[in-house]
């Protein structure tokens, strides 16, 4: 479990930064980020709206191209440490130079050049990412931004924050531009907004991805449209046992929706905050639910159909996943 290779579709890029690295770049600036780190110097945070609080003041000391490309390079590194071989990470242009069209491509250039360095050992992609609690105006800018910047490395579009805010139909337009350009589409859905929430963003968004999505497993009716559909969800169980979303690992629902048939894959969320790892959710899993190699097997198997790579970097993945069994 520990050196098997692996495959994560929803890692959001400033929220993977390791605590170490913020606090860097916050003291070669000379900010201070009171109330943002713990005495034990991880990130702090009591509820899911302190996160975002946190989050948000957290990436604040982010402000260049540069800065990101070093942010890519940081996160990578630790996920090789992990066994991860493809990494699909959410990346939002509000960050990245205020969703200014001109602006963001310079900080994707950064982020790809980054990215590109480590090619051989681990791919990374990127889901241009709206954010929800920002309002519908400000998702068409970011919108923008994905559909004229899609290519090897833009590959998705979606929508992540509060999933309390507004309502997916409010960011339709956002959805169908990316759409029209040929993005992949995922939404943040059923983490806190209950089945509800799930069934709006797929009746609204027309989204093949569900990021979290673990309350539909109260609606069967739900939880067999996802089967029908072949909806995968991007479930990260440490994130939801974290936040609270549920008590603890034995009552995580990701063995139900497995065993009825929903396409699922593992991954991070924000691992740094969570204080979580793959190796460690990996471990949970088996610890918890009884799985074995052929259930990690299965993930990996779900996650490169789910991926919205090329087919060519989708055959890539298959043939090292092949290597790593041989």
């Amino acid at each position: 479990m520990k050196h098997s290779p692996k495959l994560e579709l929803h890692l959001h890029l400033e929220g993977a930064a390791p605590p170490a690295f913020i606090r860097g770049l916050a003291q070669s600036q000379g900010v201070s980020l009171a109330g943002v780190f713990t005495e034990d110097g991880s990130y702090a945070f009591r509820d899911f709206n302190q996160f975002l609080q946190v989050y948000e003041e957290a990436t604040s000391v982010l402000k260049t191209p540069e800065h990101f490309a070093q942010l890519v390079c940081a996160v990578l590194e630790e996920s090789l440490a992990q066994g991860v071989i493809y990494t699909e990470s959410f990346i939002s242009p509000d960050f990245c130079g205020g969703r200014d069209l001109g602006a963001w491509r310079e900080y994707l250039a950064a982020m790809q050049e980054a990215a590109a360095a480590f090619e051989d050992e681990i791919m990374m992609r990127g889901v241009i990412t709206c954010i929800r609690h920002f309002g519908p105006d400000k998702a068409k800018e970011t919108a923008l931004c994905a559909a004229e910047t899609v290519g090897d490395f833009v590959v998705g579009f979606g929508i992540a924050g509060d999933e309390m805010a507004g309502k997916p139909s409010d960011f339709a337009y956002s959805f169908d531009m990316a759409r029209e350009a040929g993005l992949g589409l995922t939404a943040h859905a059923g983490e806190w907004g209950g089945a509800a929430s799930v069934r709006d963003a797929l009746d609204a968004l027309r989204v093949t991805r569900i990021g979290h999505g673990v309350q539909a497993i109260s609606d069967p009716a739900l939880v067999e449209r996802l089967v029908r559909e072949e909806i995968t969800l991007e479930v990260c169980p440490g994130s939801n046992v974290a936040l609270g979303v549920v008590p603890n690992w034995r009552a995580h629902p990701i063995e139900k929706l497995r065993a009825a048939g929903v396409p699922i894959t593992v991954s991070t969320d924000d691992p740094p905050f969570f204080h979580t790892t793959m190796i460690q959710e990996y471990e949970h899993l088996a610890d918890t639910f009884g799985w074995e190699a052929e259930h990690f097997s299965a993930l990996n198997d779900t996650a490169i159909e789910a991926a919205f790579c090329s087919e060519d970097d989708k055959l890539k993945l298959a043939k090292r996943l092949g290597d790593a069994h041989d």
